[in-house]
């Protein structure tokens, strides 16, 4: 599949987000709830319960969460063991709370899908999955066994076998479906905050590269003076210390230096600087910059530009910004990967778009996955082929997640499509079968001279010595 590798993030950390003092918090919370009923069924409703054994149940969560409080640092963050032996020990201490008072005929049972729920939401799928086994297990236990509930007169109070059944399979279709709802909601939140935090991670990176070469450019500038300055010295120290040839030999050292100090700050500057009409560029230009590292790469990069149809229109001139350079760079870099030998860059405008289309002779994409292409962290196993070709590739469509979503910030739409799926008629030489992007914008979100956010250059700003 095409698609730009990444450093995955490990959803098996995600535990050690959850801080010590949230549970402690809840635990307190639990523990007033349940003397608070205790205390309303023994005096409004006058039931006979087993208060000591009650009393030494909830005793434990408070013991437990004092040794929390005074042997564990407050921002103590939980791992991913711990938090499953925080909710487990919650879960058994509420289900041993249900056995003392009536098992399933209680309709605080349902409870007990809580923990399941908060695993689903904060741990791992294998925590998830052993919690709800758990809880499955227990609530089964209690449908057979438990202690009964009675009034001051003696009288049992329950439900029904059958309502008892009822209430049993509502706990586990509970705990199934909830899990899974959850998980998978958790997964989509998780997954689409990492791509997210990803992206602008690289937009971030851009900007800074393009302020870095800003600063870069107007300090090679700044330094021209001084530099020419050392160089015209040299070679009047050159003209009169002909006669000394230890001393020559440092003045011409000098010179070369100062003349390299002028090649290195030349090089650095060339990106651009801080002046408004640099940060404008024709279309191709911008194209050109965002291909450039991976021209190199030994597959050949093949340009083209031109306006639609038979027109004459001018090459518009667009703004140079990072999102568009980043997301064009991530689309050519994975056309790149993927191409055989061949990578097409194709631009073209009218007067009301920007088109710029790119496709490479490699395998495309895969068919299933196109509508899906643009979602961050898209899972494909490999087939041996493309295992062989491409053994240490493992692309979870992150860079393409960003390249869109990079892209889609500027106003451009794109369409992803293979080389079948290309209506165009192209010759048997020509003919390319590999991914297709086609991204296209209206001119009036780039135009750097009459579009909406274009960048006027302002006046001409006085020299200062």
């Amino acid at each position: 599949m095409e698609t730009a590798p990444h450093s995955r993030t490990d959803t098996q950390e995600r535990g050690n987000w959850i801080r010590l003092r949230t549970f402690i918090w809840l635990r307190w919370a639990a523990i007033f709830g349940q003397i608070s009923a205790l205390l309303v069924a023994q005096v409004y409703f006058r039931l006979h319960l087993e208060v000591g054994l009650f009393y030494l149940v909830v005793g434990l969560s408070v013991i437990a969460n004092l040794v929390a409080m005074f042997v564990f640092p407050e921002n103590k963050r939980l791992s991913e063991r711990e938090n499953l032996l925080m909710v487990l020990f919650d879960l058994l201490q509420l289900s041993a709370l249900l056995y003392l008072t009536g098992g399933l005929n209680n309709p605080f049972a349902l409870l007990v899908i809580g923990p399941v729920t908060v695993s689903a939401a904060a741990l791992s799928t294998r925590s998830t999955a052993l919690l709800g086994a758990t809880v499955i297990c227990l609530v089964t236990f209690m449908a057979a066994f438990h202690m009964p509930l009675r009034t001051a007169e003696g009288q049992v109070l329950g439900i029904s076998d059958v309502f008892v059944f009822g209430n049993w399979a509502a706990i586990v279709i509970a705990v199934v479906f909830l899990s899974v709802y959850n998980r998978w909601i958790a997964s989509e939140v998780h997954s689409m905050s990492d791509a997210l935090q990803a992206t602008q991670m690289a937009l971030a990176r851009e900007q800074k590269l393009s302020d870095l070469s800003g600063v870069v450019a107007a300090a090679a500038h700044e330094l021209g003076t001084p530099l020419a300055t050392i160089k015209l010295v040299s070679a009047e120290l050159a003209e009169e210390l002909e006669s000394s040839p230890e001393l020559l030999e440092d003045v011409h050292l000098i010179t070369q230096q100062a003349d390299r100090c002028r090649d290195i700050l030349r090089s650095m500057g060339r990106a651009g600087n801080e002046d408004r009409f640099m940060q404008q560029a024709p279309v191709t230009a911008v194209v050109a910059e965002a291909a450039d590292p991976h021209t190199n790469r030994g597959k050949e990069i093949h340009f083209s530009a031109s306006p639609h149809s038979d027109s004459n229109l001018p090459q518009p001139v667009i703004l140079r910004r990072p999102e568009i350079v980043h997301g064009l760079r991530n689309l050519l870099q994975n056309a790149v990967d993927f191409a055989h030998s061949t990578v097409w860059v194709e631009t073209a405008w009218t007067d009301d778009k920007i088109n710029i289309r790119i496709q490479d002779d490699g395998p495309g994409y895969p068919v299933h996955l196109l509508r899906r292409i643009g979602d961050p962290f898209m899972r494909h196993r490999r087939g041996p082929p493309d295992r062989t070709a491409r053994p240490a590739y493992e692309g979870m469509g992150l860079g393409l997640f960003i390249a869109k979503t990079l892209l889609e910030r500027t106003g451009a739409e794109l369409t992803f499509a293979n080389g079948a799926d290309d209506l165009e008629n192209r010759s048997t030489e020509e003919r390319r079968c590999g991914a297709v992007v086609v991204v296209s914008w209206p001119i009036s979100k780039l135009d750097a001279g009459t579009g909406k956010s274009g960048i006027p250059l302002g006046p001409n700003q006085p020299l200062t010595v």
